[in-house]
């Protein structure tokens, strides 16, 4: 007969063949990197890109036809023409990521009579809705600053309707003095300017 002293029985529970198996589900597998996204690109428009313009510049002017009570001067520029024949001095340069349009700021010099360049001026900037919030309105602004000091020019000057405030709001922030309103073409606007 066989007596056993100190007996303990080993137990293995299910639990236990679990821990000693390592089983990894997807949910606990690392996560593949994210593809990376390209910067965003400033170049100059072409006419190929005036049919997004057009799209960009109606859902970002839109919402400020009730208050002007028509359509901003933005929304009436034949885009077409002004990149085909652009008057002197004129550029209109588009911010793109992956081939889509996120915004655009048109340029123009200014001369004074003595054919010299006196400031450089933004006839308007949009951004894409859909984009706001990001600071491209604010790339955009700095790549104008930078090719107006590139330039030599001294001052840029920008200008916006006076029932645009949040634009008002912003330009000053930017470092922009208001510096005059008046009526042009029907539109009330608020002049503003900042050396470079």
């Amino acid at each position: 007969m066989l007596i056993l002293t100190n007996f303990r029985p080993i137990l293995t529970t299910h639990h236990h063949l679990h821990t000693r198996r390592t089983h990894h589900t997807p949910a606990q597998m690392a996560p593949l990197p994210a593809p990376a996204v390209p910067p965003p690109t400033i170049n100059p428009a072409t006419i190929v890109d005036v049919p997004a313009i057009v799209r960009l510049v109606t859902a970002a002017y839109t919402l400020y036809i009730p208050r002007i009570g028509r359509c901003p001067a933005p929304m009436q520029t034949d885009y077409g023409a002004l990149l085909t024949t652009p008057p002197p001095g004129s550029q209109i340069t588009v911010l793109k990521q992956n081939d889509q349009l996120l915004g655009l700021i048109e340029l123009q010099i200014l001369t004074r009579s003595d054919h010299e360049t006196s400031e450089r001026r933004i006839n308007s900037r949009a951004v894409d809705p859909a984009a706001q919030g990001r600071g491209y309105g604010r790339l955009l602004m700095e790549h104008a600053e930078a090719v107006a000091s590139q330039a030599g020019v001294k001052a840029i000057t920008l200008y916006t309707n006076v029932k645009m405030w949040e634009n008002v709001e912003i330009y000053g922030k930017m470092g922009y003095v208001e510096v005059g309103r008046r009526v042009e073409d029907g539109f009330e606007r608020v002049y503003f300017q900042k050396e470079v």
